[in-house]
């Protein structure tokens, strides 16, 4: 089979080419390689995927080195575009026979979303109807759809696909939403098959360094105190980033319209259990400073996952000690150049 990935330099999406490469797939992968956080972790993921024959740039780096370039490598195609960019994305689709879409490029970040609300919706909401116009035009029928769990808001846990999320509290799930919608049109009007699947709190190595996950890691290796918004009681489902990877892949079945958590299914794990795991790994103590919480953060958020069992089969395998201790390991393996960068 041949996919289209897209924003296959972002953390999950890297790991679903991964996968798919694994299983004798090609996989042509696109990704705008914006700067919203340090491009030498998309450089990273990319030489993974192009057989570490080019690497990051080990010094401070502004943009990154796949910028602007068309790169292969065995059966992986990287193309750096724009989701925005319809023409651009015509032109893949007229070069390519693609089966499948999988939609995972997103501008990413509750927080940030407040500061420039205006991206969001270009990159998440336009950037999702162009890929739909493209698959319509050249007869692609399947999409699988990243979303997110930030939609749930104001929700009874754990959270069900069938519940309203219509108070969104950030203009990032707001424009996630909007994405979801317009899969549902297209799917009304032009018969695309679109299994969304609501991301919870993945977690892993060479993650984002705007995640707590990782931000927690560095501060503690660097001696730095952890900043902690609100009292530390705030939970997440957290999720293995290969768990999510896999049940990814399998949402690539034909289903019509159907929208399917992949989260970790147990009783969320607060913020203070979180920074114990990485206490432990790590053998040293964080020092915290508190902050006053954020507007746009959910307190708590639990998956029900028992649709992903049912339609795709699917059951996450890491559980959240063994994730941190894998991902505490990546960190000190790439202690050097991670010292660099910014959080």
């Amino acid at each position: 089979m041949v996919y289209l990935v897209t924003g296959a330099a972002g953390f999950i999406a890297s790991k679903v080419c991964e996968r798919l490469l694994a299983d004798g797939h090609t996989v042509v992968g696109v990704d705008n390689l914006n700067d919203y956080y340090d491009p030498r972790l998309k450089d990273y993921r990319l030489a993974r995927l192009l057989g570490a024959t080019e690497q990051f740039l080990p010094g401070a780096a502004v943009t990154s080195r796949y910028a602007g370039r068309a790169v292969k490598h065995g059966r992986f195609h990287f193309r750096a575009l724009d989701l925005e960019d319809l023409a651009a994305l015509e032109a893949l689709f007229t070069e390519f026979p693609f089966d499948a879409v999988f939609n995972l490029a997103a501008r990413a970040g509750v927080r940030f979303s407040l500061e420039n609300p205006h991206v969001y919706l270009s990159t998440n909401a336009h950037g999702t109807l162009n890929v739909m116009e493209a698959m319509r035009r050249h007869g692609v029928r399947k999409q699988v759809l990243a979303s997110t769990s930030s939609l749930y808001a104001g929700c009874p846990m754990p959270f069900t696909e069938d519940q309203p999320v219509n108070t969104p509290l950030s203009p990032y799930a707001a424009t996630k939403k909007a994405a979801e919608l317009m899969a549902y049109t297209y799917h009304k009007l032009y018969g695309l098959d679109t299994t969304v699947v609501r991301y919870f709190t993945v977690f892993g190595p060479a993650g984002r360094p705007d995640m707590a996950p990782f931000r927690f890691i560095e501060w503690i290796t660097r001696g730095q105190p952890i900043e902690l918004f609100g009292d530390g009681t705030q939970a997440r489902d957290f999720t293995f980033v290969d768990d999510i990877a896999h049940g990814t892949v399998l949402a690539a079945k034909p289903v019509g319209y159907e929208i399917v958590n992949l989260g970790g299914g147990n009783n969320p794990v607060s913020l203070h259990a979180i920074i114990g795991c990485i206490e432990s790994a790590l053998g040293r103590k964080a020092r915290l400073v508190g902050r006053p919480p954020h507007a746009a953060d959910m307190q708590q958020t639990w998956a029900d996952i028992t649709k992903a069992g049912r339609l795709l089969g699917w059951r996450p395998q890491v559980s959240v000690e063994e994730g941190f201790r894998r991902t505490v390991a990546w960190h000190r393996e790439h202690a050097a150049w991670l010292a660099q960068i910014r959080l």
